[in-house]
């Protein structure tokens, strides 16, 4: 059976030229592919009826063509997902978007001065391990040098889907181990509504209240989401 199988699997070799990813790459070089043809690359093989390429836009389509979003599924999602991903496939999958995410990190990031709301946000998407789409809160905090570059990125608490402990005083620390002039607080709501609560009203207060003492300037603090976040400077609430 499993010979069988193999025979009827559309594998890359029995694509057209167009449709031909390792190809088109020895052609073109690795970076003019499209996100479709790398991860078809990566899979190897479809199923009967739906080439290699098909599945990998079909898993993309999912999710909403976002290699963020397919970067969230787990392994047994994407087997449970796609018909014709397998525990083979999906570790593959899972390997190189890891692996990317790796990568990126080790890159020497070119330092980030903030100017605004959006300059904070674009380094949180790049920097901060996809916290904007993690199904848990997490709480984060940008230490700032004295003009706000970014010196780092903290991650100092993760809690449920809903709510987040955080301890002033392991912010507090962490923002006096860094040598931070200025802090931007950073924290994701799973559920898209970026509406501050009154908890995340509270938490605020402490923290600028407690830096303040240290006169450590907290400029912002940010609830993310997919897609988007509300600011409390751009609200008029620091």
């Amino acid at each position: 059976m499993a010979e069988s199988n193999d025979i009827l699997r559309m594998r890359i070799a029995d694509l057209s030229d167009d449709d031909k990813p390792r190809e088109k790459a020895l052609r073109l070089g690795i970076s003019a592919l499209s996100n479709a043809e790398l991860l078809a690359i990566i899979l190897g093989g479809g199923i009967p009826g739906k080439s290699v390429v098909d599945l990998a836009r079909e898993m993309l389509s999912h999710n909403t063509n976002r290699l963020s979003r397919l970067s969230q599924m787990s392994i047994k999602e994407m087997c449970r997902q796609f018909k014709g991903v397998g525990t083979a496939k999906a570790v593959s999958v899972a390997a190189a978007l890891e692996l990317g995410c790796r990568c990126r990190e080790e890159m020497p990031a070119r330092q980030t001065v903030v100017r605004s709301s959006r300059d904070a946000y674009n380094y949180v998407i790049a920097h901060c391990q996809g916290v904007a789409m993690k199904p848990q809160e997490e709480f984060w905090v940008l230490m700032l040098a004295r003009n706000n570059a970014i010196k780092c990125g903290e991650c100092v608490g993760i809690g449920s889907t809903n709510a987040t402990i955080v301890d002033v005083k392991v912010i507090l620390k962490k923002a006096i181990d860094n040598l931070a002039e200025g802090m931007i607080l950073i924290h994701n709501h799973p559920s898209g509504n970026l509406t501050p609560s009154p908890q995340d009203d509270s938490i605020t207060h402490k923290i600028k209240s407690a830096a303040a003492l240290m006169d450590i300037k907290v400029l912002d603090h940010l609830i993310v989401g997919e897609g988007g976040y509300y600011s409390y400077n751009d609200e008029g609430r620091m």
